[in-house]
């Protein structure tokens, strides 16, 4: 081929590239009246929302060719696997030999069959994970799935705890600390950051290692990482207290004023925003005449009764109501 025949190739091919992009441009406003277009799923349609033309008609349907009327019909038809997740160490690619000892068609499996299958898992098990640092991650991620299911934390929460782990682990944070630390630490941070806080002694609680350690650990985690972990709002743990204590939205409306009324006057710098938040919520309980005593409060709080006693004075106080 000549140069100029070349040539003349390449300038019809950009010529034939920008006509396309010009056609979909075209398709993004309203050739009528230039309003905006938007696309019709179910008639296959992309229609102007001002003036109702139909840009384009008969479009290709990328959906699944079924129809399912409820999640279990969706999952038994849908011919795709899970979605990828950073809450396990291999992000659910690799596969996973279920426990029931059935085959196909439900039947059970005799007992060399059985002790096959359970060969089958150990070693799917091993081959899983290649090195220590998957071993590692493998432990660590379980232990926040564990740790989040026993304080009730969201799934965005425990993406979020995964995802610092994982940074933590590549930065090389772990040498001198326990996996179980910094995936406390991990998850106490992931819960601040999503707006759902638990306390350090709730977190203790179901975590394997000290509250000294764990204080430690996070500081060290959120520094060396850089993460923006904003100072707990009081506010953020009244929904979890007033539903615990069966209190009404009334209440919850009324503490949320209280601690509205202290930070305006400056009150909560310095305080424990649980310690806060359980007299808020104590104290909102008197003034709409519900039952509640200091030691229930302190029961779902984690607090001492002496610490909501001195707050819920100073609440009172910044409300100019008397005690």
């Amino acid at each position: 081929m000549s140069e100029s025949s070349a040539r003349t190739s390449t300038r019809e091919r950009d010529e034939e590239l920008t006509e396309r992009e010009t056609e979909h441009e075209a398709t993004e406003a309203c050739p009528e009246c230039g309003g905006d277009v938007v696309t019709d799923a179910e008639h296959g349609e992309t229609v102007c929302e001002d003036c109702g033309l139909v840009v384009e008609e008969d479009e290709i349907d990328h959906g699944p060719e079924w129809r399912a009327f409820d999640s279990a019909e969706k999952d038994r038809k849908s011919r795709v696997g899970a979605p990828t997740t950073n809450m396990m160490h291999d992000k659910g690619l690799s596969t996973n030999i279920g426990w029931q000892n059935k085959d196909a068609y439900g039947r059970s499996l005799s007992s060399e069959q059985r002790q096959k299958m359970q060969r089958l898992r150990t070693w799917n098990e091993r081959f899983r994970t290649r090195d220590s640092k998957e071993r590692n991650l493998k432990q660590a991620l379980g232990e926040i799935d564990r740790m989040a299911s026993a304080l009730g934390l969201p799934q965005n929460v425990r993406e979020t705890a995964s995802v610092i782990y994982r940074r933590a682990l590549k930065d090389d944070l772990l040498p001198g600390r326990s996996i179980e630390g910094v995936a406390t630490s991990a998850l106490y941070a992931a819960a601040r950051m999503a707006g759902n806080p638990r306390s350090l002694d709730e977190m203790s609680r179901v975590s394997r290692v000290e509250k000294m350690e764990l204080t430690r650990t996070y500081r060290y985690i959120v520094r060396e990482l850089s993460l923006e972990v904003q100072p707990a709002d009081p506010e953020n743990y009244l929904p979890r207290f007033v539903s615990d204590l069966g209190l009404s939205e009334e209440t919850q409306r009324q503490a949320r004023d209280l601690i509205e009324g202290a930070r305006q006057a400056g009150m909560l710098s310095g305080k424990s925003p649980v310690g806060l938040a359980a007299a808020a919520v104590y104290a909102a309980a008197l003034l709409t005449n519900e039952k509640v005593t200091q030691s229930q409060v302190s029961d779902v709080a984690d607090i001492s009764e002496v610490t909501i006693r001195n707050r819920y004075k100073e609440l009172l106080e910044a409300e100019d109501i008397p005690a």
